[in-house]
């Protein structure tokens, strides 16, 4: 497949993204290609362990490829969505639990579908360009992929802030969240996983590392905490108005870009996932969103807004000021039936 290469390279599992001109975004096909290789890797003793990696200096993968997403949605048709996503996540349920090391190397943008892929690893590796962030609220959908397991793990109520407000992490950022492990400056990466290859030696990946300093979400910490530990989308707003600080007033500008709907239902999930920390639990939260998320929230409108008509201006279906619980609880009731399966082929 030319948007993906995944081979073995000496004791290494090998997966590159190969499609910079798209920023790596990761299509369906692509998602399917990555959950066979981790199949086949998981018992085979020839892999000691597995380092991912992209193409291109603007993005490791920016998120998913949405464009048949968009076209099937609009005509109708949901379940395609819905398989897309539920094979996506076991997917992603397959990297954070896989036996052996999983080493990625992130450079540029890392988003959406790219921190399923690259944030569940063992050896979670920033440099100076990295971009990291969960922007899915300002497209009608809710931090997925199992990002909302890191976001319910992330120090005081910081994950509450980057899933609603899709605020972008440096590597000093991305590292204090738990979104990252490591900082290595990026020129050295190609001669690191070249000596990965040869040895198959994890432990070079922390010989390698270097400090970073926090980054400016992370000196935000104290007023983060003090006003996004609200229970509802409505307690955080009061809270920011209440506040009246130039912080609160940036927070508030990137609150009233986002989907209320969606922002309501991200704020529940971490919510619910902090409580019980398990990575197939937060995704199952997350796939009941997005399994209604087409035909019942904001998915579609986003997706127009931003990337068919970009003319950034989407007609979400609630207000911010009048989102209410009974609409997020709508949305995370559970599927029955149609709940998500982590067995292939179900």
């Amino acid at each position: 497949m030319s948007d993906i290469h995944i081979r073995k390279a000496g004791k290494t599992g090998r997966i590159t993204f190969t499609r910079p001109r798209a920023l790596n975004a990761m299509s369906y096909r692509m998602c399917l290609a990555i959950e066979d290789a981790l199949d086949a890797w998981q018992s085979d003793d020839d892999v000691k362990m597995l380092v991912i990696d992209a193409e291109g200096d603007k993005a490791f993968c920016a998120g998913g490829d949405i464009a048949e997403l968009y076209d099937t949605g609009t005509k109708g048709d949901f379940a395609y969505g819905q398989t897309f996503w539920a094979d996506e996540y076991r997917m992603n349920a397959k990297m954070f639990t896989f036996p052996k090391p999983v080493a990625a190397f992130m450079q540029g943008f890392t988003m959406g579908g790219g921190v399923g892929v690259g944030c569940h690893g063992s050896h979670r590796v920033v440099g100076d360009s990295s971009q990291i962030a969960m922007p899915e609220c300002g497209i009608g959908l809710v931090p997925d992929v199992g990002g909302s397991y890191i976001l319910a793990n992330a120090p005081g109520r910081l994950g509450e802030y980057l899933g609603l407000t899709a605020a972008r992490m440096n590597a000093g950022d991305a590292i204090h969240a738990g979104f990252a492990d490591y900082y290595i400056p990026e020129d050295t990466w190609p001669a690191l996983i070249a000596q990965l290859e040869d040895t198959g030696d994890w432990s070079l990946i922390d010989t390698a590392s270097a400090w970073v300093a926090p980054g400016p979400v992370a000196e935000q910490a104290h007023e983060i905490d003090a006003s996004f530990g609200g229970e509802t989308l409505r307690d955080i707003l009061n809270a920011l108005k209440a506040a009246n600080s130039d912080f609160a007033r940036d927070a508030l500008k990137k609150l009233s870009r986002n989907s209320p709907l969606s922002m309501g239902c991200a704020l529940e999930i971490i919510h619910r996932v902090r409580v019980r920390n398990d990575i197939r639990f937060a995704l199952d939260q997350e796939y009941r969103f997005t399994h209604r998320a087409m035909e019942h929230g904001d998915f579609l409108e986003g997706i127009r807004a931003q990337i068919i008509d970009k003319d950034r201006n989407p007609q979400w279906k609630h207000q911010l000021e009048d989102m209410s619980q009974i609409e997020v609880t709508k949305m995370l009731m559970p599927l029955g039936g149609a709940k998500l399966s982590f067995e292939k082929g179900d």
